[in-house]
């Protein structure tokens, strides 16, 4: 299994960079004897090359022709990729060449071709790009299209929650800046977050730079270093923005060469809020929402009063009655006066986004909220200038409504962006789990420790050694070079107990060491670490529409030129209404004339109506969900996959590592010949030793139980090894004949198997396990039944699916009689056996055609076409294999109980959707005709345009916070009280 993972890891290494931890021969050295990694960096750069490799049938053969690889000075990684017979090859050109590589596979027994030009450029890459500025699906809607309409875009989507676009795009037709230009030149502020190069981003900030000389020293000297992608400065607070391969260069040198340039009185360090991004942007959007609705308040609330409540004060309302120039009150000017800041200024953002939309042929928000306030607004103006010029006039002006109305769309704006903030809490966890800081080891040749340095973490570097403390974090991916502990990975796998660390064991960055200092080697930093893909990840899933998304997309485009027309036919009909006496004249308030009635009904209508709420029904709640699942160890791509869960009524289950550990244990031995235990486990690992095939390391690892003395033992030689791939290996040991495997291959070399062995490898089968037997020098001496125990909870997780109406169902490439036992064992009745990966394809497909929607649960690597297949794609215990392409959803830890998670989290995440979509559509579908006066001829009642503004905003922060509670999801109840049995293999 481990050789088809690095098969499928090779696939997925050309587009998400080198994602997998790989195991390493320590017979195989990277580099010829007496060089260093860092020579080699000096003597150049790596090389990649892919070859054809044609003769392999199984992970066998995969296995064979990577370590003939590897055996080769100067390879720094190998990937085999059996299903489609490629090999990958990271090298070092300065010890080897593609025609050594390429003769290394053919004497390991295979035709091997070297493939040109496979890698050379990548055809599409990924640049993800945050857009400033954005307050509607129609602003999004806008951006989505001016991207997709230029030469080279193969797909965009612009996600109006999470305020970023992430396109996908043909480098070689054009560059990330005409990205950023054509977003520019919508109207909204684009800044770069990644541009899918496989490169790491750090910022810097240089004090002592006096002149601009300075500052391109610095930039020469910084673009001279291999590996430095390219350089951005910002002159005027000395920061400098790089691009670089994480492992080629690293941020310590960029501080090296900084602080060595220019006799020393440069001094580098990492700029104060480097990570920036989105986080930093939000609490800056929160503040400014947060002072422009103070000081409307400052102005607003005068205005209120004077119109709202002083009127009916004596005293004050005869003070404001004061006439100043013919019908000019001293109120009317007060309030003008007061309400024009407000209007004109506060309310700039209204004018600046409406006319940014206007521009490009939508209309959004801005426009209905610009044009109903400036309605109110403009019609008082004329009311009063019309007072101070005619004796006798006696109008009456709005300047509260515009006044209030943009008060009150201010102060719901900042509860929505404050809620919005809520929502992407989930990364900011995940990223807050990385530490501060880290203590760097030096390390003299022979790997004594000769100096520590407390270092800032973003400062690690390839190959640091990393000294690990009880208590701390682990500063980044890696593996332990020294020492023991317990760490705790519950934070990114979600389970829950200590994991063993020891020398050569791999750790992720991010997790907490528990009880013993380690010294760790870093290989995964930056970017490439396990918790910055995780993030990534979330982030991609939150960009994600789901389906039922378009819904709102195709109403938000007309939403708002429907909304004006409404509005301007609001106001015709009551003003033609009035003008013809279609109603009766004491239905007018003695303030108003029919005119004015008819104006308020138009205001109102306009800016009671809000496409805010449709826009934030599915994006607000697909994060909050995607982010309660990762939150749980389920990561979810995005709302397709959340969309397709929920409708889940058939799920098609891989037997080895999904319903099984996946890990073979020898569970029983029995000997049909006198002889020492130990001494038969010593003729029987001394063979198996050499083989790669799972079952052979199971029996090794057994042995090793009879040498407890010995941290690694050495076995007898084994001479004359041969592996006879599906049967079993032969070789001899202390010149003894040793033959392992089964039935057929001990018939084959005419072995006679005694009756009592026939027996036990019945009961064996019956038990699902694996029988093997043993010959030493041509006669049966002993059986070892190997079983790969089920996992703790199978059987009450398929009989929990059963009771929410969800059909399991197992396949397999096992034999039937081991295929029954376990699903009997389980509960599951459909069974297929005998499986190879594109007939498990075709069985979800069959499926799909009778009506099943499809969930594939595997480990996420010999199931990928099954994966692909399924309406939606489950890989399980992926750990930080987090880049499953296959996969539509991740299951980090082992546990099969979080498929349950995963259904039931999709369910209540779409049920919140439907809810979010009953509520903005009821309520526009409610609201506009209040709004309009549906009810004042009946009831009286009439809907002023200041609280009509008041609702329109309470809606879109009730469609947020109601996906805010989905932030509480616990488990479905069933779960907590499942009893989850651990194994233990003696």
């Amino acid at each position: 299994m481990a050789s088809k993972l690095l098969a499928l890891a090779c696939i997925r290494k050309e587009s998400y960079g080198n994602l997998l931890p790989r195991p390493h021969y320590p017979s195989m050295p990277k580099y010829p004897k007496g060089v260093s990694g860092q020579e080699t960096n000096v003597q150049g750069s790596e090389a990649k090359a892919m070859f054809s490799v044609i003769g392999m049938t199984c992970a066998a053969c995969a296995g064979s022709v990577e370590k003939a690889v590897k055996r080769l000075p100067g390879i720094r990684e190998a990937a085999v990729d059996v299903l489609n017979n490629r090999a990958q090859v990271l090298f070092y050109p300065s010890f080897v060449n593609e025609e050594t590589i390429r003769e290394a596979i053919e004497d390991a027994g295979f035709e091997a071709t070297l493939i040109q030009d496979e890698t050379s450029d990548k055809s599409t890459q990924v640049c993800r790009i945050r857009i400033n500025g954005m307050t509607c699906t129609s602003c999004s809607s806008t951006v989505e299209r001016a991207l997709q309409a230029i030469q080279g875009v193969q797909k965009a989507q612009v996600a109006l929650a999470t305020e970023e676009a992430e396109v996908l795009y043909d480098p070689r037709i054009l560059s990330y800046n005409q990205l950023l230009q054509a977003i520019e030149d919508t109207g909204f502020e684009a800044i770069l977050i990644s541009t899918g190069e496989d490169m790491d981003k750090i910022q810097l900030k240089v004090d002592g730079i006096r002149s601009n000389n300075s500052m391109r020293m610095i930039e020469n000297s910084l673009q001279a270093l291999p590996g430095v992608h390219n350089i951005a400065i910002d002159p005027e607070v000395n920061k400098f923005s790089l691009s670089y391969k994480p492992e080629m260069t690293g941020p310590r040198n960029f501080i090296r060469v900084i602080e060595s340039t220019g006799s020393g009185r440069f001094k580098a360090m990492i700029f104060p809020e480097g990570s920036g991004g989105r986080e930093s942007h939000r609490r800056e959007e929160i503040k400014q929402y947060y002072r422009s609705f103070l000081w409307s308040l400052v102005f607003t609330v005068p205005v209120f009063l004077i119109s709202m409540v002083f009127m009916y004060i004596p005293g004050i309302k005869d003070a404001l009655h004061t006439k100043i120039v013919n019908m000019l009150t001293i109120g009317a000017i007060l309030m003008w006066v007061l309400s024009t800041p407000v209007q004109f200024i506060i309310g700039r953002r209204f004018y600046t986004g409406a006319y940014k939309a206007l521009r490009h042929g939508s209309a959004n928000m801005d426009v209905l909220i610009a044009l109903g306030t400036n309605a109110a607004y403009f019609y008082s103006v004329y009311s009063v200038l019309r007072a101070a010029t005619s004796p006798d006039f006696m109008g009456t002006d709005f300047f509260e409504t515009s006044a209030t109305l943009i008060s009150f769309i201010l102060l719901g704006k900042y509860l929505e962006v404050l809620a919005k903030g809520k929502t992407s809490e989930a990364i900011a966890k995940l990223m807050d789990l990385a530490p501060d800081t880290a203590i760097l080891l030096t390390l003299d040749d022979e790997g004594n420790v000769i100096n520590e340095e407390e270092i800032d973490s973003r400062l690690i570097q390839k190959s640091d050694v990393i000294k690990i403390i009880p208590g701390a974090k682990v500063a980044s991916d890696g593996f332990v070079l020294w020492g023991q502990s317990h760490v705790n990975e519950s934070m990114i796998t979600g389970e829950a107990r200590p994991v063993a660390k020891t020398k050569g064991d791999p750790v992720i960055g991010g997790t907490v060491n528990e009880n013993g200092v380690l010294h760790i080697k870093a290989t995964k930093v930056g970017s490439e670490s396990a918790l910055s893909q995780i993030v990534r990840l979330v982030e991609s899933a939150q960009m994600a529409k789901a389906p039922v998304q378009k819904f709102a997309d195709r109403i938000s485009r007309f939403f708002v030129p429907l909304v004006i027309i409404l509005s301007l036919t609001t106001w015709l009909a009551w003003f033609l209404a009035g003008k013809f006496h279609g109603y009766p004249e004491s239905w007018i308030p003695n303030s108003m004339d029919s005119f004015e009635l008819a104006l308020q009904f138009g205001i109102s209508v306009m800016v009671i109506a809000c496409p805010c709420a449709l826009g934030l029904a599915t994006p607000t709640a697909v994060m909050v969900g995607t982010g309660v699942g990762a939150s749980q160890g389920v990561l979810i791509k995005g709302g397709q996959a959340l969309e397709s869960a929920h409708k889940v009524n058939c799920i098609v289950f891989d037997k080895t590592g999904t319903l099984t550990v996946g890990k073979p244990v020898v569970v029983n031995t029995k000997l049909f010949k006198n002889m020492v235990l130990r001494d038969f486990y010593e003729l029987v690992a001394a063979a198996e030793v050499n083989s790669e095939h799972p079952l052979a390391k199971a029996i090794v690892e057994y042995a090793k139980k009879f040498r407890e003395d010995e941290e690694n033992p050495i076995w007898p030689e084994a001479q004359d090894f041969v592996s006879i791939t599906g049967h079993g290996v032969k070789a001899i040991v202390c010149n003894r004949e040793i033959i392992i495997g089964n039935r057929s291959l001990m018939l084959d070399h005419n072995i006679a198997i005694p009756v009592d062995a026939e027996e036990m490898l019945a009961e064996t089968e019956e038990m699902a396990q694996t029988g093997i037997l043993i010959s030493v020098d041509g006669e049966i001496t002993g059986v070892l039944a190997i079983s790969d125990p089920l996992k703790p909870g199978a059987h009450e997780v398929i009989s929990i699916l059963k009771s929410m109406k969800v059909r399991s169902i197992m396949v397999t490439g096992d034999n039937w009689g081991t295929a029954n036992s376990v699903a009997r064992e389980v509960g599951i009745e459909t069974v297929m056996a005998e499986t190879k990966p594109e007939q498990k394809a075709e069985k979800v497909k069959e499926l799909q055609a009778s009506g099943y929607v499809v969930a594939m649960v595997g480990d996420g690597i010999n199931d990928s076409p099954a994966l692909v297949a399924a309406d939606v794609g489950m890989a399980i215990g992926a750990g930080t294999d987090i880049a499953i392409e296959a996969a539509d959803i991740v299951l980090m830890k082992s546990n099969l109980e979080d498929v349950i998670t995963a259904i039931d989290l999709s369910r209540k995440t779409f049920s919140r959707i439907r809810l979010n979509y009953i509520w903005a559509l009821g309520y526009n579908l409610l609201g506009i005709p209040i709004a309009a006066g549906a009810l004042f001829p009946g009831a009286g009642f009439r809907l002023p345009p200041w609280i009509a503004g008041a609702a329109m905003a309470a809606s879109s922060v009730s469609v947020v916070v109601c996906s805010l509670l989905l932030k509480y999801y616990k488990r479905p109840k069933i779960l907590e009280n499942l009893e989850i049995r651990g194994i233990r293999i003696e």
